[in-house]
């Protein structure tokens, strides 16, 4: 897989999804699927042996950022993660300046979230190392949208034909961005279900069906991937009422028997119970499949960075 298929310039970032054809989305899944599961711990760390990967999270992160410093650790590479409030960000450099003073350094890759969206595709050719976006404002999350639709395929073998709705705050998750182009390419039907005020225009050009709807939205779905409101990138006047909002749009396990019988429940985290998902159905060991999430993202983070620094 040349690197440049998918990333800007003739760098190595991996930025976002759009790009990524079907023949590399499967060589990921295969090469996470072989990372965790076919080599001892002291061949995992033979891999990316003397490399050093930054982390830099300008926002809350649990999942994203110890996964991340897990599968850099696993491959044998040595992390560091900055603690942007003791950085000299504070006093006036400017980001790309801190970024290009760690580079020369000799840091290896910079894995990134950031609350301003498109801020890493206008940083990233002006470094000469890769960026890695875990995040940027409301605009992608490509390494989550590969690690979902994985796990989707562990699951259910074949993505092609499936009927995936993603229901909630769509107009500010970026995780339904770098899910839908993933999905939309290798065959899946994909529904967006949320209330008007979260639903954007015209999304994705209509290739996915709209639904304000719950119930209409997830009827006969073969899966159903639950999303939080994201009220830190809202106004305050946008944020809904949480009881009302759990009321139309909470997944409960009465709405859930519209779904298929063997419907899988999905969400990306961090999980508000009892908002847009009860705990019945969180904790379902029938149908939930959020913690397999979770171990996923610890594979196809170590395939992901092996793939942009060792050129597997």
């Amino acid at each position: 897989m040349p690197y440049n298929a998918c990333m800007s310039a003739s760098s190595r970032h991996l930025l976002t999804t759009e790009h990524l054809s079907v023949d590399q989305v499967q060589s990921l899944f295969q090469r996470a699927e072989d990372l965790n599961g076919k080599y001892s711990p002291a061949d995992l760390k033979k891999i990316l042996l003397g490399q050093f990967v930054v982390n830099l999270f300008f926002n809350d992160s649990t999942r994203t950022r110890i996964s991340f410093e897990i599968a850099a650790k696993r491959l044998g590479a040595d992390v560091i993660n900055v603690a942007i409030d003791r950085s000299s960000l504070n006093k006036g450099e400017t980001f790309l300046d801190m970024l290009q003073n760690i580079q020369a350094m000799g840091a290896s890759c910079f894995v990134i979230r950031h609350p301003e969206t498109g801020i890493l595709k206008e940083l990233a050719p002006h470094l000469r190392i890769p960026v890695i976006n875990a995040g940027d404002g409301n605009n992608e999350h490509p390494t989550q949208g590969l690690l979902d639709v994985m796990t989707m395929r562990r699951h259910k073998k074949n993505i092609n034909g499936l009927t995936i709705a993603i229901c909630g705050d769509i107009a500010h998750s970026r995780v339904a961005r770098s899910n839908i182009p993933i999905l939309l390419k290798m065959g899946a039907k994909v529904r967006v279900i949320a209330p008007q005020s979260m639903m954007p225009p015209n999304y994705f050009g209509g290739q996915v069906q709209s639904f304000t709807d719950l119930r209409a939205g997830i009827k006969d779905a073969d899966i159903v991937m639950m999303l939080r409101i994201q009220k830190e990138r809202m106004q305050t006047d946008e944020v809904p009422n949480e009881r009302e909002y759990a009321f139309h749009y909470g997944l409960d396990m009465e709405k859930l028997k519209l779904a298929k019988p063997d419907v899988l429940v999905m969400h990306p985290g961090p999980m508000n119970r009892g908002v847009e998902i009860d705990s019945a159905v969180a904790d379902n060991p029938k149908h939930s499949i959020i913690l397999d999430q979770v171990s996923m993202g610890v594979a196809m983070r170590m395939a992901i960075l092996e793939w942009i620094l060792a050129g597997k």
